[in-house]
């Protein structure tokens, strides 16, 4: 009796829960957040435990996420190595603990049961020859409990391909998925994440539509869905938002926190490189003296600043940017006879951010993505 083409499954790759390290936090692939989050401009009503698994599922394969544009060769490898035959997929093992803290059994076997469910198609890509991939799944197949306290299953190289091969992505902190309760608030901030820094306003009826919400009235909306949503991601989050309404529309701000300048929520990007022979809190306080000699010598405010004070903080390649800018803009105005305190608050930053762009246009990097350089302003 022949198998069913679509139970035939070839796992080309293994990923292990291997590390208890807790990432700050995961690239999410837009393409990803489309497909299987936002299908048709909805959100999809993914339970909070599910949405713990799609988090780890990224934070263990984000060693192999790339950019196509940056790594061609490894866009070329994933080819070959997921794309050459139907039904190929790679195995994932995760730690019940991290998708059920309590550890509830029941969480934890819903949790996969609905990403086994939720999408289960046949879904179909080109490889680089053109050749038409098949394969048969939701975005996890077949979870098993085959080693206590753990749970393995495996993902379609459909998923795995949107997942890890991220042209364009945004950054999610990892522990918003535990920090969060409500799902709907969660898929909000990855909703908020991709909008552009002038928000966008949009009808009650579209909101209602995208987030599965049954409001009656903006008032409703604003207060009943959006100011919860802003409390916890003003809480949790290293970016929020404003909103206002009026008649039948909304219009949301992204913005972001002011918690992002607090000493105590650095990154983990901000870790010393080795040899520096400075402690973590030596380094940190450096950068906070550093910015408050920026603030005060250029009086800059904090509306201003906020943006700034991220990328210096949370970023240690672009904190080398911001300084080799800043010891340019020293020497240029010593050269026209200034000071370079006649640039104050935003001038200031608009002639730093314009040596960023300079210096950053003459890397490698510049070359390859000349408008990839960071945004101070």
């Amino acid at each position: 009796m022949a198998v069913p083409e679509k139970d035939i499954r070839l796992v080309r790759k293994k990923f292990e829960d291997k590390s208890e390290k807790v990432p700050d936090k995961i690239r999410l692939g837009n393409h990803f957040v489309d497909d299987f989050i936002f299908e048709d401009h909805q959100a999809a009503d993914i339970p909070i435990n599910a949405l713990r698994v799609i988090f780890n599922i990224i934070s263990i394969i984000s060693s192999e996420q790339f950019r196509p544009e940056d790594r061609p060769k490894q866009l070329s490898l994933f080819d070959e190595e997921f794309e050459t035959e139907n039904n190929i997929f790679a195995s994932i093992k995760i730690r019940n603990s991290k998708i059920s803290p309590s550890g509830s059994t029941k969480q934890v076997v819903d949790a996969y049961e609905f990403l086994a469910k939720f999408k289960m198609a046949w879904y179909k890509s080109l490889n680089s020859k053109g050749k038409e991939i098949k394969t048969f799944g939701g975005l996890i197949s077949t979870p098993s409990y085959d080693q206590r306290g753990f749970t393995s299953f495996l993902i379609s190289s459909y998923w795995l391909k949107r997942l890890m091969i991220i042209p364009e992505y945004n950054y999610i902190l990892y522990n918003l998925v535990y920090n969060i309760r409500n799902n709907k608030h969660i898929i909000f901030a990855i909703w908020l994440s991709k909008l552009p820094e002038n928000g966008t306003v949009l009808k009650l009826s579209t909101l209602n539509k995208k987030f599965g919400l049954n409001y009656k009235t903006t008032k409703d909306f604003c207060f009943k869905f959006l100011k919860p949503a802003r409390i916890s991601l003003n809480t949790f989050n290293t970016f929020s938002f404003n909103y206002t309404y009026n008649k039948d529309s909304i219009s949301i701000i992204p913005f972001l926190t002011k918690t992002i300048l607090d000493s105590n929520n650095l990154s983990i990007n901000t870790k010393i490189p080795p040899g520096s022979g400075e402690t973590f809190p030596e380094q940190s306080q450096k950068i906070n003296r550093r910015l408050m000699y920026f603030k005060r010598r250029y009086g800059l405010k904090e509306i201003e600043m906020l943006q700034f004070f991220h990328q210096y903080r949370h970023i240690p390649q672009t904190r080398v940017l911001i300084e080799k800018a800043f010891k340019e803009f020293i020497q240029i105005n010593r050269m026209k006879g200034i000071k370079s305190t006649e640039f104050r608050g935003i001038a200031f930053l608009n002639e730093i951010q314009e040596l960023i762009i300079k210096l950053y246009r003459n890397t490698k990097m510049g070359e390859i993505l000349p408008n990839g350089y960071p945004i101070i302003i």
